[in-house]
């Protein structure tokens, strides 16, 4: 939009900022809820096992 000249330097600006704002935002609740998931698992004795999750980036 802003090479087809639809959108100003200054609005391209502003809309760049709040991307990266929602980014970060989205960032910030994806880790809340990855501390918060928990993966049910079955144990050698059949029985459901909490386990705390991990992401690649943790492993």
């Amino acid at each position: 939009r802003l090479e087809n000249g639809e959108l100003t330097l200054d609005s391209a600006l502003q809309l760049f900022e709040e991307g990266i704002k929602l980014s970060r935002f989205c960032h910030t609740k994806l880790e809340e809820a990855e501390r918060r998931v928990e993966i049910l698992l079955k144990s050698s004795s059949g029985q459901p096992q909490a386990v705390p999750f991990e992401s690649e980036n943790e492993q």
